[in-house]
């Protein structure tokens, strides 16, 4: 026989709110400790908290090259940092409760874009290299933005501005203002990932039509050039698994951009030259194509300025990619972060430790095909009792999650599918007994 466990057990519950009398009392200002006034201030939040901690790899870190080639800009956990294109400890540029990234040098080097929601929303900002100005490029606070990137004479940022629809490529003056709304149609499509070449007439960008969907077979995105000058688009590609994230090399000869095959991800170069493709690197790290992708559907990248390698980030680490096919090159870095903190929130929840208890979610109930019984889940266990007086029976001892009862015809075996992290998922039948 099974394993049987005793629980109590509500149904079908119908709750009733009643407001209850609340009498309030005068309390002195000083009575109140000050963790309690700050837990009730309101944005931005005043920090109480240090996160201190040592870091040599993170995830989906953007980066770029500074012009002289003797930089490197990158973000982790919410802050900007710079270090030696060789590598070593970092320097924050950007530190605070703000979350701030993908960061892009500016053509002179002098300045960094990023985006940060230390406004409250997220919006594009620039700051100085040496810490002096911060500019707020965007305002509003009903928008996110996604991968900015200088117009190659630096007067201009162009970025993903995601609204109640579709992310459309926007460009701002690098000292602010409206902005001006640049690819209109399809309605349907999402524009990101801007980038340019040796001509700044052409912005190339990644193109996605329609919603994000599972199972989607990695083709969403699609690289596309917009002119400038006429204002039209061209389709630059067509490949299965997808095209995105664009990065043209400072001569103007190479294109890299990433693309998924089979399961995995990997960067593709191709020479505008001639048009031919091979892969750059495969595999690396998996790509964001199915979601929102609210930080790009990958990582920024950048070139190196004399065209011979690319910086890219995958596997938690920095790596230098050699366009001659030889071996990638790890930047070593080392993040002494600093990460200030909100006040803790902490919700006095008793825990009971007895051995039945009231189940608060009951799952996936299912009735017998006769009524008489019904199946369900608690705590991603199966159960079965009778209706409508009952008491549980716990009918499948399983290593992982179960769910989705199903009874047959006869009422003599129930269907139900599992899943753990380990063995992914199963279908299984189990007597409705328990045998």
């Amino acid at each position: 026989m099974a394993k049987r466990a005793w629980m109590v057990l509500t149904l079908f519950i119908m709750c009733v709110a009643m407001p209850a009398p609340v009498t309030v009392f005068a309390q002195d200002e000083e009575e109140v400790d000050e963790e309690t006034k700050l837990l009730k201030e309101g944005l931005p939040l005043t920090p109480t908290r240090m996160l201190t901690e040592s870091f040599t790899e993170g995830s989906w870190i953007s980066l770029d090259i500074s012009p002289d080639g003797g930089t490197i800009v990158f973000d982790l956990l919410g802050d900007i940092y710079t270090m030696p294109f060789s590598g070593g400890t970092a320097e924050p540029l950007t530190q605070g409760m703000a979350f701030d990234g993908q960061p892009r040098f500016s053509p002179d080097g002098n300045h960094v874009v990023f985006v940060s929601d230390r406004s409250g929303g997220q919006g594009v900002w620039t700051i100085s290299v040496d810490k002096a100005d911060t500019t707020r490029i965007t305002r509003g606070e009903d928008s996110s933005y996604q991968s900015p990137e200088w117009t190659p004479d630096g007067d201009y940022i162009v970025v993903t501005r995601q609204g109640p629809g579709q992310g459309k490529l926007w460009m701002h003056h690098k000292n602010g203002g409206s902005g001006a709304q640049l690819i209109d149609e399809p309605d349907n499509a999402r524009t990101t990932g801007a980038a340019f070449g040796d001509d700044d007439r052409y912005i190339w960008h990644g193109r996605r039509t329609g919603s994000w969907q599972y199972n989607s077979g990695g083709s969403d995105y699609q690289l596309w050039v917009y002119d400038r000058e006429t204002g039209e688009s061209t389709n630059r590609s067509g490949r299965y698994g997808g095209a995105f994230r664009p990065t043209l090399s400072p001569d103007g000869r190479w294109l890299v951009y990433a693309s998924r095959h089979v399961s995995e991800t990997g960067l593709r170069i191709r020479d505008l030259s001639n048009g031919e493709e091979r892969w750059l690197a495969y595999p690396i790290q998996r790509d964001d194509q199915e979601s929102r992708a609210s930080r790009d559907a990958y990582p920024g990248m950048s070139f190196t300025p004399d065209s011979r390698e690319v910086v890219a980030f995958y596997g938690g680490k920095l790596w230098r990619v050699p366009l001659d096919g030889s071996s990638p090159i790890q930047i070593p870095f080392v993040v002494n972060a600093e990460v200030p903190m909100g006040p803790e929130v902490d919700f006095d929840y008793p825990i009971e430790d007895t051995p039945t208890f009231v189940a608060k979610q009951i799952r996936d109930i299912a009735p017998s095909p006769d009524g008489e019984r019904l199946a369900f889940t608690v705590m991603s266990e199966l159960y079965v009792t009778d209706y409508p007086d009952g008491e549980p029976s716990h009918i499948a001892e399983m290593d992982a999650n179960a769910s989705m009862p199903a009874w047959s015809p006869d009422g003599e075996h129930i269907a139900f599918v599992t899943y753990s992290d380990a063995d992914g998922g199963h279908l299984y039948s189990v007597g409705s007994d328990g045998d």
